[in-house]
C-alpha cells in the first residue's frame, strides 16, 4: 500500500467518523414533547379561530412553527385515536378500535397488545428517556400499563374520570379521587421537573392532558378567566401550562432543538368548537376527525407557515422515527408517512389523492380521496353505541361531498359524479377485506391485546350474548379475582331494622 493510498484511507476514515459523530450529536440533542389534548376541537384555540378564549402560548407555537389546517385523527373517540398516534397504524390494524372502559364487561380485559411497537419504544432504541404524563386509555390491566409499553416513567389519571378517578405516579396510587381543579397544576409541575432534570439527557415526553374532556374544573387562578365558562377556563389554564413548559425549556437552554407537537385526540362534544366543519366527537363528519395540529422546531423551522396538506395521526410515528434516525420496523404494515419533506419545502411521499379511511369502531363509514369524501350506507347494528350520527343509516346509495367547496358536508353531489362514487366504493370494499367490518376481522388486522387470549373480541356491549357461556363465565370469574367486589357492611341501624 502506497503512502498516498494510506493518506486517502485515513482521510476517508476521519470523514466517516466525523459524520457519525455529527449524526449522533444531532440525535442526542433533539428532544421531543408530544402534547395531546382530549376533545379539543378545530376552532378551540386562538390560531384556529377561537374568540372566547385566549391561548397566546399555543398561538406562539403556531406562529413560529407549522400550523396544519387539514390534519385528521384516526378515530373520533379516545382509545383508538391514541393507539394510532402511538403505533403509526390505523387503530383497526393495531387491533384497538374500541373505546376501552374498565366498567364494561366486554372491554375491561382488553388493551393495546404488548407486541405493538410504540413511539417510546422507538425512542428507547436511541437511549432516550421516555416519560408519559396524563391520560393513557389503552387498557387498565397491568399487562397494558404504560410502563410495559415503552415508557420509563408514568404520572397521571390514566382513564376518563367517570371510568376511574384514580391518579398514579408509576404504579403507586397518589389520589383515589383526582382533584380536578389541581390537575393542570400537577401535570405542569411534573413536566417542568422532567425538563429541568433532563437538560443533559435526550428525552421523549408524551403529555396527554385529560382536558377539555368532561368533567373538568379550573384552578382557582383561572376561574372566570375566559368568556366561555368553565370549559374556556380550563383551556386557558392548559395554555398557561404550555407556556410554563416552554419557559422551562428556555431556562435550561434546550428550547431551540426541542420538537413540540400539539394536537387533539378527536373533535369536541359540541359542534360550536368544530366550526367551520360539521359534526362532533363520536361521528365521522369532519368535526369528529379534523383537529388542530402544530409542529414547532426552532432549529429546523425558521419561519412560521400554514399548510393545507392533508396529513393524519399515523404520520407522527414515521416522522419522529426519521428525526431520531431509528428505522421503521420491517415486520409490520404502517399507514403514515414522514412529514420531514414539508420542513424543507418538498412534497410528501404520499400523493394528495391517496385515500383516507374513516372507521368508527369496526364500521367503515367514509372514504376521502383528494377533496372528495364519500359517506357509505350502514345499518344500525353496525354502528357503535356512541355514534350519534343517524343520517346515513339505511340509505340505499353512498353520499358524496366535495370538502373544498363544501366543508360543512351538506350538498350531496354523488349523482353528478358516478365514476368517483364507484372508484371510492371499490376502495372501501378493498379496505374492509384488509381492516375488517362489523363482527368480521380483516386480513391485515393485528391482534387485540387481551388477558384472555382465546376470548372473542366483542366491540359492542349489545353483542356480548354471542360470547360462549363458558368463556363469559371465565372472564367474569377472572374479573372478580382481580377486582373483588365486596358487599357493603350493614350498619347497626340496618341490623336493628
Amino acid at each position: 500500500m502506497t503512502k498516498a493510498t494510506q493518506i486517502i484511507i485515513y482521510v476517508f476514515a476521519i470523514a466517516v467518523l466525523s459524520a457519525t459523530c455529527l449524526a449522533s450529536e444531532h440525535v442526542a440533542s433533539t428532544n421531543v414533547i408530544f402534547v395531546l389534548t382530549d376533545d379539543l376541537g378545530y376552532s378551540d384555540i386562538g390560531c384556529y379561530g377561537a374568540t372566547k378564549v385566549k391561548t397566546p402560548n399555543i398561538d406562539r407555537l403556531a406562529a413560529g412553527g407549522i400550523r396544519f389546517t387539514d390534519f385528521h385523527t384516526a378515530a373520533s373517540i379516545c382509545s383508538p385515536s391514541r393507539a394510532a398516534f402511538l403505533t403509526g397504524a390505523y387503530s383497526q390494524r393495531a387491533g384497538l378500535y374500541m373505546g376501552i372502559n374498565p366498567i364494561r364487561r366486554a372491554h375491561w380485559f382488553l388493551g393495546l397488545d404488548p407486541s405493538e411497537i410504540t413511539l417510546p419504544e422507538q425512542f428507547s432504541k436511541q437511549a432516550y428517556e421516555t416519560f408519559m404524563v396524563g391520560k393513557w386509555h389503552l387498557g387498565t390491566e397491568p399487562e397494558f400499563h404504560p410502563l410495559v409499553q415503552g415508557f420509563d416513567s408514568y404520572y397521571g389519571m390514566p382513564c376518563n374520570f367517570a371510568h376511574s378517578p384514580r391518579f398514579f405516579d408509576g404504579k403507586k396510587e397518589v389520589f383515589a379521587r383526582t382533584p380536578l381543579d389541581r390537575l393542570t397544576e400537577l401535570y405542569t409541575r411534573r413536566i417542568t421537573k422532567i425538563i429541568r432534570e433532563q437538560r443533559d439527557q435526550p428525552f421523549f415526553l408524551y403529555y396527554a392532558h385529560n382536558y377539555p374532556h368532561t368533567p373538568y374544573q379550573a384552578g382557582k387562578r383561572f376561574e372566570g378567566s375566559s368568556q366561555d365558562g368553565v370549559r374556556g377556563d380550563v383551556i386557558q389554564e392548559l395554555d398557561w401550562s404550555i407556556g410554563e413548559m416552554m419557559k422551562a425549556l428556555k431556562e435550561v437552554g434546550i428550547d431551540d432543538n426541542t420538537i413540540v407537537i400539539f394536537a387533539s385526540d378527536n373533535g369536541p362534544t359540541e359542534n360550536t368548537y368544530a366550526k367551520p366543519f360539521r359534526g362532533t366527537k363520536y361521528v365521522t363528519f369532519e368535526g369528529g376527525h379534523r383537529v388542530p395540529f402544530i409542529l414547532h422546531w426552532p432549529a429546523k423551522i425558521k419561519q412560521g407557515r400554514v399548510l393545507d396538506v392533508p396529513i393524519n395521526a399515523m404520520d407522527v410515528f414515521p416522522t419522529l422515527s426519521e428525526i431520531i434516525e431509528v428505522p421503521m420496523p420491517q415486520d409490520r404494515t404502517y399507514d403514515g408517512v414522514s412529514l420531514m419533506p414539508l420542513l424543507v419545502g418538498e412534497p410528501l411521499a404520499r400523493q394528495r389523492a391517496q385515500p383516507f379511511f374513516y372507521y368508527n369502531c369496526e364500521n367503515l363509514q367514509a372514504v376521502r380521496m383528494s377533496d372528495w369524501k364519500l359517506h357509505l350506507p350502514r345499518e344500525l347494528k353496525q354502528i357503535p353505541f356512541w355514534d350519534k350520527n343517524k343520517a346515513f343509516i339505511d340509505i340505499k346509495r353512498p353520499v358524496l361531498y366535495n370538502l373544498r367547496t363544501d366543508p360543512e358536508e351538506t350538498s350531496d353531489v354523488a349523482s353528478a359524479n358516478p365514476e368517483i362514487v364507484q372508484e371510492m366504493a371499490e376502495l372501501a370494499t378493498s379496505m374492509r377485506r384488509e381492516l375488517g367490518e362489523y363482527m368480521r376481522r380483516g386480513s391485515g388486522q393485528r391482534r387485540t391485546g387481551s388477558i384472555v387470549p382465546d376470548a372473542p373480541v366483542i366491540s359492542h356491549e349489545k353483542d356480548w350474548g354471542r360470547v360462549p357461556p363458558a368463556t363469559a363465565e371465565f372472564i367474569a370469574n377472572e374479573r372478580q379475582r382481580r377486582h373483588p367486589i365486596r358487599k357493603p357492611t350493614r350498619t347497626r341501624k340496618k341490623r336493628e331494622k
